[in-house]
């Protein structure tokens, strides 16, 4: 790497991290590992830093080569002009902040024809110079000797002017005051358009018809929120800071008058000065306030949306198991699916058990019935339209099921009764119509296959939810309104890094699973799924170096987040690395045991002193986890599955009070607070300030995605339909 030293010390420094660790994972990086893979296999080199430090690297890694390479288009600019002189060159290489480099190239930057560059063509820089000086008691005088071919004193006067005003505009000095007055007392105002005022869509902006605030204190969801009803033409936001005093510190600024006269020159300077902050200065820098300012209110909305992605597609799996899917409805019916214990497809119809159709008993029968052919043990319904209604009558139909009408003999086993879940249901329309579905179900309509994603999400969220844009799974707060192309990167990052954690099933994991494996992608995913067709079931992670196109780097990367649960070495289930498989064989015959016998035996494991096995290679980091692994190998870190029950006596919005103690699950988590849905298929807002009996700063300190809580009502508005709720004094 060029930059490899100045790197790593920038990065050093910024993030508080150790030299050595922060130039090894950037070699890491270079020599194209993933995240994940640097995390949990290469301890030993980075010092032990852990996924969220690395991340952290990789990002600042990533934003500094961009400056290297605005860096080159910089210089190459400047020399084509002939000005690259030494000391600029000295500048540009020493600067690794963008905005200071960008205020090194302002004035050498190519620009629109400006009126400061109409008047040197004009011929008038050395007017200006001689203002600038303040020795002429004169200027009009002075500014005689530039007149002629259509140009007047007054002209010429003015011509200077706009060359000065443009170089106080393009000044650091005078770029850095302004940036520090905004920085301190710049305030973010937002005012509703007239014409827009009473419409039905400005409503919803109403809260900023008349604000203010400092910009410093603005949060991110106010300024998103803010952005959009500008966007949307309803609102008009402006930064605004103390003008005067903006000006008077910019006229400190200018060259000392001389001992004797300068005063007719002063006001001229003081005039160019004014018009240089209004017309040019003030802009730019509140352009570039806005800019920084959503840049940040960005980066706090994704790392929200991230952050609810990452607890979503850790959501506790319910495992292999027969599910039933139903995507709940009315007037379409529900559509019910029944899958196997891997997901696969074996059944599926549409039944009518509300009105206005109202096939209550029929579609009793036909529940029964598909319980009872495809063994059914366990029921997923999607929250959506009908959701309580459909889970209140699948109970009903579970009840009538249980109770025989011929008395049980005592030694007859029964069957327990399948379980009721109901299952956030964001998405699976996008799903369903999307080309991984249609590859997936090439014969069945969008229907099916969304009942079919209610069904697998139960079973194991992440592997279903990785089929799906993450943006349509409804997590964020204005995702629509941040740089998408940061979000991506984001989410990206999540994703990967949860499919890691978890690990996958080599012989069940789906293509599009698979791509998320570090060190695979969408072309090797898809060779292991025509491998894994061809050949059958893979017997061990060796077997990876067959796939086609699968190289010993990308082996590396893949096979310790590959599982193999059948495999004859025990090993190939778990996250221990193949390439630390001959420590643990080695420690297997220090026992006299088997590598199985370890796993089985933690008598066994207990003998063992990890620190005669550390070498040049392997640390005790390292060893540390392979101990962890042999004692739960292939470890699940998901929490168990729970079912979870709305109160009855509330159906709708109507039916609460203020008061009113109720169970909910949360749905979306925002930094201004949580959504709960509480059954009455409008979700209510845990503002921050509720959430706790403390100050609450970040609100995923204290609830995560769909965590099952209590809250009490404290107020209900009908007209908009929105509810208040609060966690206050609330058993968890």
């Amino acid at each position: 790497m060029e930059y490899l030293k100045i790197f790593t010390k920038l990065i050093s420094n910024e993030l508080h991290l150790p030299e050595a660790g922060v130039e090894n994972t950037l070699k890491l990086l270079d020599e194209g590992c993933t995240i994940p893979f640097i995390s949990r296999y290469r301890k030993e080199r980075t010092g032990g830093l852990d996924e969220v430090q690395i991340t952290a690297i990789c990002n600042r890694n990533e934003q500094l080569q961009e400056i290297a390479k605005r860096k080159v288009t910089i210089v190459k600019t400047i020399t084509e002009q002939g000005k690259l002189t030494a000391e600029l060159q000295k500048r540009i290489d020493d600067c690794w902040e963008l905005t200071t480099l960008e205020d090194i190239y302002l004035p050498y930057k190519p620009k629109r024809r400006t009126r400061a560059q109409v008047a040197r063509e004009q011929g008038l820089e050395p007017l200006a110079h001689l203002l600038l000086l303040q020795r002429e008691a004169d200027p009009a005088k002075a500014a005689q000797r530039f007149a002629g071919n259509g140009l007047s004193v007054a002209d010429c006067l003015r011509g200077a002017q706009d060359i000065i005003a443009e170089q106080v505009s393009e000044d650091e000095r005078s770029r850095n005051l302004l940036r520090s007055a905004f920085r301190r007392e710049a305030f973010i105002v937002s005012t509703v358009v007239k014409a827009k005022k009473d419409t039905d869509e400005a409503q919803k902006y109403s809260d900023y018809f008349e604000w203010e605030e400092p910009l410093k204190r603005c949060s991110s969801h106010r300024l998103l929120a803010m952005r959009r009803g500008a966007d949307e033409g309803i609102l008009r936001v402006r930064l605004t800071i103390d003008d005067d005093e903006a000006v008077r510190r910019l006229k400190k600024g200018l060259p000392p008058a001389p001992p004797m006269g300068g005063g007719a020159c002063r006001r001229l300077l003081e005039e160019a000065v004014e018009d240089g902050y209004k017309r040019l200065l003030l802009p730019s820098i509140e352009t570039e306030f806005m800019a920084l300012s959503k840049e940040k209110a960005d980066e706090e909305a994704i790392r929200v949306f991230a952050e609810n992605l990452r607890q979503l597609l850790l959501s506790a799996p319910l495992g292999q198991k027969r599910v039933m899917g139903i995507d709940p409805g009315f007037r379409t019916g529900c559509k019910v699916v029944c899958l196997d214990a891997q997901g696969n497809l074996l059944h599926h119809e549409a039944i009518f058990p509300h009105p206005p159709v109202n096939h209550r008993m029929q579609a009793t029968i036909h529940v029964q019935q598909m319980l009872k052919d495809y063994q059914i043990e366990a029921i997923a319904i999607g929250n959506g339209t009908a959701s309580r209604e459909t889970k209140e009558f699948i109970e009903d139909a579970l009840k009538s099921l249980s109770q025989p009408s011929k008395p049980t003999q005592p030694s007859q086993p029964t069957t327990p009764s399948p379980q009721v879940f109901v299952v956030s249901e964001d998405g699976a329309s996008v799903y369903s119509a999307s080309k991984v579905a249609r590859d997936e179900f090439p014969d069945e309509d969008v229907t099916v296959r969304g009942a079919v994603s209610i069904g697998r999400r139960l079973m194991d969220p992440l592997a279903e939810l990785v089929k799906i844009d993450p943006k349509s799974i409804g997590v964020g707060q204005y995702q629509h309104d941040v740089d998408q192309g940061k979000l991506k990167h984001s989410l990206d990052q999540t994703v990967e890094s949860c499919v890691n954690l978890v690990g996958v099933n080599l012989n069940t994991a789906s293509q599009h699973l698979l791509t998320y494996v570090s060190g695979l992608g969408p072309v090797l995913a898809q060779n292991i799924i025509d491998y894994r067709r061809e050949h059958g079931a893979f017997t061990s992670r060796a077997q990876l170096k067959k796939v086609p196109r699968l190289g010993p780097a990308a082996y590396q990367q893949c096979a310790g987040f590959l599982r193999i649960p059948d495999a004859k070495n025990p090993l190939d289930n778990s996250a221990v690395h193949p390439e630390s498989y001959h420590v643990v064989e080695q420690m297997a015959t220090d026992q006299h045991c088997q590598v199985v016998d370890l796993i089985k035996d933690k008598t066994l494991r207990e003998q063992i002193d990890i620190r005669h096995y550390v070498t040049a290679d392997v640390g005790l980091p390292t060893l540390t986890d392979i101990m962890k692994e042999l004692e739960k190998p292939g470890r699940d870190p998901r929490e168990q599955i729970e079912a979870f029950e709305f109160d009855a006596s509330v159906q709708s919005v109507e039916d609460l009070h203020e008061g009113m103690e109720l169970p909910g699950i949360v749905t979306n988590i925002t930094n201004f607070g949580a959504f709960v849905d509480i059954g009455v298929h409008q979700d209510g807002l845990v503002h921050v300030s509720q959430l706790a009996d403390r100050y609450v700063s970040d609100p995923t300190q204290v609830v995560r995605l769909h965590q099952h809580v209590r809250v009490r009502v404290i107020s209900v508005d009908l007209r908009r339909q929105r509810i208040s709720l609060s966690m206050k004094g609330m058993k968890r």
